[in-house]
């Protein structure tokens, strides 16, 4: 029984190889997304757009299924949450409310995902990175109240 179990599972996680996610990264339109200042955008392209534009660096463990489910759906779900390359077509009130959501989830620890700075560690923000991108997720909205 053990042995039919296994030669099943086996069988199931190789025939899910060929079962492929959509994983792409459409063209950047410079003109709409994010340009910021360098100390912001190493920030957010070091810790945040690999989930959060259309600059994603999709790891070798991506094209492992299951893995591979689970990475392109968190990018998925990632860009629609907050799309930094399609930063000047996101409505105002929909990005004041992202913004909120971004200092919230920077201060409690929780961007970059814990998941996501278990397997890159150059993610995980600073003390000073939290600070920075805090003050301009604040201008930011400062700005939209204009």
């Amino acid at each position: 029984m053990l042995k039919k179990t296994l030669l099943i599972t086996l069988f199931i996680l190789i025939a899910i190889q060929f079962i492929r996610p959509d994983k792409t990264n459409p063209p950047i339109d410079k003109a709409i997304a994010l340009n910021s200042s360098k100390d912001v955008m190493n920030i957010l392209k070091n810790s945040c757009f690999d989930c959060h534009s259309y600059e994603t660096k999709w790891p070798y463990y991506s094209e492992i299924a299951p893995v591979s489910f689970f990475v392109a759906s968190h990018v998925k779900k990632g860009r629609k949450a907050l799309n930094f390359s399609e930063w000047k077509n996101i409505d105002k009130d929909i990005k004041k409310a992202r913004l909120k959501r971004a200092i919230m989830t920077v201060n409690n620890g929780m961007m970059a995902l814990p998941s996501y700075v278990s397997v890159h560690d150059n993610a995980e923000l600073s003390k000073d990175e939290k600070s920075t991108l805090i003050k301009w997720f604040e201008k930011e909205l400062e700005i939209l109240d204009q």
